[in-house]
């Protein structure tokens, strides 16, 4: 976190010449045995570069290496060249160059956790939870996430389509789609005052400016009769914490909001809500889905086991680690790494589990008009004018109130 978000330092590689070979091999493995270290890395990457039978740079090898540490890691770190370090700053401030879908793996699947509003992937159909099957037309697994990062990555660089294959996830029915890239204005708040003084806020992802912009909405509704508030966090894949953080304050006057575990000491934090708060004695209610993740799920947990609000809809991805960007020292890359866990305001790791709603509403069955590319948008009154689980929230608030 979204997470919020996340990779890896640098690696300082000293020169050291390995001179002499040997064919036996059992000499080298016994003196490194009990002492593997960065002089045997460099050894072995010198080596390999003097003595391979096909001529293979340092750089290769140095890249290899990088993707051998980032094998043994969770799926939420990698390594960030300049270009995909500049994407996830851009997107953070709320627009990137991309084709709009975030991915991770789920059991033996590369999963979408979400696609974002208006992105190609969304206008090709594609939902929260749908498995990627192929890329190119190559089979994919679990196993080759890095490898579907770098063609989604290098397809986005070079402004390339790209073809997946996928099944939704609750059909075994495999369809096609073309994926050409474009710029994605990620407006990460959207809201509308509905019927009876029900406030709509829908929270796309959580970005630079999140908590201002909907601060910004909140006052604006202050002065008119309000009955309700729904939270809308469906879809929406996480971003930046301390924007979930000072979202859910905005909300709570008392409480822990979120507590962070990890190796290092920055790592460890308990957050808790100050007592300004806006709309306080609202009815307030969460909509959550499969696509809710990560930062989303931070929210949705704090205002949840603090009473403060209902969630309703499907349970939520379960994604219960925290990532932090960290610049590397040369050429201005970065690494996105998992540097600690979450618990809730309740001590619950919610990892591979996610939120479990108050009012379980699951998601209507797939319609043709989901499966197929979208060409006629609906206008957003429309939009929540037809999407049930908001009708059941406004009726909720309707009763409750």
């Amino acid at each position: 976190m979204s997470n919020i978000i996340r990779y890896l330092a640098c690696i300082a590689l000293g020169l050291t010449l390995g001179l002499s070979i040997t064919l036996s091999g059992q000499e080298n493995a016994e003196r490194f045995e009990s002492k593997l270290s960065y002089p045997l890395l460099i050894d072995v990457i010198n080596t390999v570069e003097t003595y391979y039978v096909d001529k293979i740079t340092q750089e290769e090898l140095i890249e290899a290496a990088i993707d051998g540490i980032f094998a043994k890691l969770d799926p939420y770190s990698n390594f960030l060249d300049k270009d995909a370090f500049t994407d996830i700053r851009d997107a953070n401030a709320g627009e990137y160059f991309g084709f709009g879908i975030e991915i991770a793996t789920d059991q033996d699947y590369v999963t979408i956790i979400s696609p974002f509003p208006h992105s190609p992937a969304a206008n090709a159909g594609i939902l929260p939870g749908d498995k990627i099957v192929k890329v190119n037309n190559e089979s994919v697994s679990a196993n080759h996430l890095d490898n579907v990062l770098k063609e989604i990555k290098f397809h986005s660089q070079n402004n390339l389509a790209i073809n997946l294959s996928l099944t939704h996830h609750n059909s075994d029915a495999v369809f096609d789609v073309t994926l050409k890239p474009s710029v994605i204005d990620v407006n990460s708040v959207r809201a509308e005052l509905l019927g009876d003084g029900i406030g709509y806020i829908k929270l796309s992802s959580f970005q630079e400016d999140s908590n201002e912009d909907l601060i910004h909405q909140l006052t604006q509704w202050q002065g008119q009769p309000m009955n309700g508030l729904i939270l809308d966090l469906r879809n929406n894949p996480g971003g930046l914490l301390d924007q979930a953080i000072k979202i859910a304050d905005l909300f709570l006057a008392k409480g822990r909001i979120v507590s962070t575990r990890g190796r290092f000491f920055d790592a460890n934090s308990d957050y808790f809500a100050s007592p300004q708060t806006l709309f306080s004695k609202l009815p307030l209610l969460v909509l959550i889905n499969k696509g809710s993740a990560s930062a989303s799920e931070v929210l949705a947990a704090a205002l949840q086991e603090n009473g403060r609000a209902t969630v309703i809809g499907e349970q939520s991805f379960g994604k219960g680690t925290v990532q932090s960007l960290i610049p590397t020292l040369m050429d201005g890359n970065a690494i996105k790494l998992t540097i600690a866990h979450y618990t809730t305001p309740k001590g619950r790791d919610i990892h591979s589990i996610g939120i479990e709603p108050d009012i379980k509403i699951a998601t209507e069955a797939v319609t043709d008009l989901q499966s197929m590319p979208i060409i006629v948008e609906l206008s957003p009154h429309e939009d929540i004018a037809q999407d049930h689980i908001i009708n059941s929230a406004i009726t909720w608030i309707k009763t409750n109130s």
